[in-house]
């Protein structure tokens, strides 16, 4: 069995006391390594599987750890703990937070009820939201949270800093309500678990005892949170074999903190040092290039990758025009290979750096018929009828989540007005209960009187779905409430497209149901809330359907692709203005990791591709070359020189899209934009007739507020204003109405 690893594979793998640094490069086989290596500690070692544990981030990484483990362990493998870190904790919790005050069928809210609670915070705390979004209070709480910040520690830090101060103040009140509702978010889900164990050294040492040997996948992406639970896990027998990529550390702004691996040697000084440089994936070329733009990272280890594979085809290199000609090349690249036989639409995947770059890609795939789908887009469990039914199961489950009794109690609508739920709020604040018990007491509240008799339905319904829960299975109870609601009967009646669509979405909502009761040995209503609550996006990328996968460069970590189109690529986009005006150089390094996983996904074919102008927010962009392509050496690219519109055929790829029956937008033709529309600004009136005057000319170097300084190179005179073109020294050329623009002589 491990004759067929290579030897730092081996070497990994037989490596199994004592803290262990594995740096394994992409494609170079870690899955294979992690597993092998619990495989050896039960059959070799004389390990109890019980006491091995393997943790990572996302459900299908660990069903497919899962399922490789089962395949070469045998009897005995469902003893390991295969697992996320938050379905980790959720195990953990469910048994042990009663000592930390709370009750152990805790609800785990998601993005949708945190939000929920943060408009309920602002509004108690008379915060004008207008003015602070609560979707930045949020971000503010989850970095903390990253960081084992409490309110009260956040707090103390705020003093004097008005700013701070508000923001701990929101802290506090976010808290006390998940608290109130017997819930936790999912940082707090890692929080919590941390906390339990430096309270509770009993709790703490049960499961040092259990998990002896601790393996961490994707180290690299781990908060400090994060670290903190591995490292109390394998503080006694310190077992602790973490696999990870500093070259492919791309998550900061989820909280991930690149020293967790860059400094795992301070922490743990005794640590072995294995690297995993063979690569399995990719061409020779495709590594060398990857290889050369990573290299220009000062805060990295060093390593280097390499393949036994063939050297494969340069790198297809295209700059165009316009991001309209980019994207109809690539649509049509596409479609040819497939067409010739050289692969189907499953190969391939279009990446690129923000979202909003996926518009052009779908009109033109539209147009052709060309299947694909957009991966990151509305979460099956975000969808309106999904919620609905949820909030019914969250509720029978745990009457103390006031979101859920809250988001179904008129649905179906039963006339319970605003002002009646109101006043069952202010009672529940009062008697300090939930918002559940206080609607079974709605008799006693005087203030609502006679629409007591509304809620009383309610009430009588939920109680007797709950006297079900142990007799029913979870799809049983699913299919009970949906029946006795008349939730479908509902959008039965509605007979439209949409009503059919979200009728199907149900469906699924019961065959998942089902699949849980049928795989699950001991399904409970819980446990299914929480499978639900712990699924990540990018799980549900379906596999074995032939369409091509359009994506954030984010997204497609720890995926591959036979042919690979990084689009969009240059300075400006990616990387991105943020990222060259940033005084940190820290930030361009995790760029350039970016565009390390980029290159790196593909496996025999990879297509950069960038614009010399691009409409961004209504305005024209002239834009360089990205530098992270002018990082990979000339001998290693296939260029192709394109100016003007592409002769190669196909007109109807080229046409702007647009419905039957609609005006052409001029932003589809980038080009004759201004032509089209000669300096013309909504900034002025139409009864002003003044001209501004400008303190500069040709020639001369100006300075803008945003990208910096720069050398003017045209000022061209329309109506009240003029069109100025800058060649900016950081961020390139730029057209602009010097209105807006405000630039300074220098």
């Amino acid at each position: 069995m491990y004759d067929k690893l290579n030897s730092m594979q081996q070497e990994a793998v037989f490596c199994t006391e004592g803290p262990l640094l594995i740096l394994a490069g992409a494609g170079s086989g870690k899955t294979r390594v992690l597993t092998h290596r619990a495989v050896y500690l039960i059959e070799e070692k004389g390990v109890n599987p019980y006491h091995i544990m393997a943790i990572t981030f996302t459900n299908k990484a660990a069903g497919e750890m899962r399922e490789r483990i089962d395949r070469l362990v045998g009897f005995g493998a469902e003893s390991i703990w295969v697992s996320t870190f938050h379905a980790t904790c959720v195990r953990i919790l469910r048994r042990y937070i009663d000592r930390l005050g709370y009750d152990n069928n805790f609800t785990i809210y998601d993005t949708d009820d945190q939000k929920t609670v943060m408009k309920e915070v602002c509004k108690r705390l008379q915060i004008d939201t207008k003015m602070y979004k609560e979707k930045s209070f949020l971000g503010v709480i989850s970095s903390a949270k990253d960081e084992l910040i409490s309110a009260e520690e956040f707090t103390l830090r705020a003093a004097g800093d008005f700013a701070k101060e508000r923001q701990a103040a929101v802290y506090r009140e976010y808290q006390a309500a998940l608290r109130k509702n017997n819930a936790l978010d999912f940082d707090d889900l890692i929080v919590k678990t941390v906390e339990l164990f430096r309270n509770d050294a009993q709790v703490l040492d049960s499961y040092q005892e259990r998990f002896r040997y601790i393996m961490v996948d994707e180290y690299q992406d781990t908060n400090t949170a994060q670290f903190q639970l591995i490292k109390l896990l394998a503080g006694k027998y310190r077992n602790l074999c973490v696999v990870g990529d500093d070259d492919q550390s791309i998550y900061k702004f989820r909280g991930a903190n690149i020293k967790n691996i860059l400094n795992f040697e301070e922490v743990y000084p005794d640590a072995r040092v294995i690297k995993l440089e063979q690569n399995y994936r990719s061409t020779k070329n495709i590594l060398n290039a990857a290889n050369m733009v990573i290299a220009n990272n000062v805060g990295r280890k060093s390593k280097e990758l390499w393949t036994d594979n063939d050297e494969g085809e340069k790198i297809n290199f295209q700059q165009f025009d316009s991001g309209n000609e980019e994207a109809t090349f690539i649509v049509k690249d596409i479609r040819n290979k497939v067409q010739e036989g050289n692969c189907q639409y499953g190969d391939c995947a279009i990446l690129y750096r923000t979202n909003a770059q996926s518009r052009l890609f779908e009109e033109r795939f539209v147009v052709s018929g060309i299947p694909y789908r957009i991966v990151g887009g509305v979460n099956f469990y975000a969808r309106k009828e999904i919620k609905d039914l949820l909030a019914y199961l969250k509720t029978i489950d745990n009457g103390r989540d006031d979101l859920a009794v809250r988001r179904i109690i008129n649905v179906p609508k039963r006339g319970i007005g605003a002002t009646t739920l109101g006043r069952v709020q202010e009672y529940a604040l009062e008697m300090d209960m939930s918002f559940y018990n206080a609607l079974k007491m709605a008799d006693d509240i005087p203030t609502i009187k006679k629409a007591g008799i509304k809620i009383k339905p309610f009430v009588n319904f939920i109680q007797t779905m709950r006297s079900k829960v142990e007799f029913l299975s979870v799809s049983q109870l699913l299919q009970e409430i949906i029946e006795e609601t008349g939730y479908v009967a509902e959008l039965e009646a509605e007979n439209s497209e949409e009503a059919r669509a979200r009728i199907e979405n149900i469906d699924e909502l019961v065959s998942k149901a089902a699949a849980y009761d049928e795989t699950e040995e001991m399904p409970t209503l819980s446990g299914f809330l929480e499978e639900v609550a712990l699924v990540a996006e990018i799980d549900n990328l379906q596999e074995g359907n032939d369409y091509v996968v359009l994506m954030t460069l984010h997204s497609a970590k720890g995926l591959e692709f036979p042919n690979v189109y990084l689009a969009g690529l240059e300075d400006g986009m990616f990387p991105s203005y943020m990222t060259i005006m940033s005084d940190d150089p820290m930030d361009l390094e995790e760029e350039r990791r970016l565009c390390y996983v980029g290159i790196t996904r593909a496996m025999t074919d990879l297509t950069i591709t960038c614009a010399r102008q691009r409409m961004v927010r209504g305005e024209t962009q002239y834009n360089k070359v990205s530098r992270f392509v002018k990082e990979i050496p000339q001998y290693l690219l296939r260029k192709t020189e394109r100016r003007g519109e592409d002769k190669s055929g196909n007109d109807e790829l080229k046409k702007p899209f647009r419905l039957a029956g609609s005006k052409v937008n001029p932003i589809f033709n980038t080009r004759n934009a201004y032509q089209n529309k000669p300096y013309q600004s909504t900034s002025f009136s139409s009864a002003s007739t003044s001209k501004i005057t400008l303190e500069y000319v040709s020639g001369d170097r100006v300075k803008h507020g945003k990208f910096g300084e720069g050398t003017v190179m045209q000022i061209v005179e329309g109506g009240r204003d003029y069109e100025v073109t800058v060649q900016f020294d950081r961020v390139g050329m730029k057209k602009m109405f010097a209105s807006f623009a405000k630039l300074k002589k220098v």
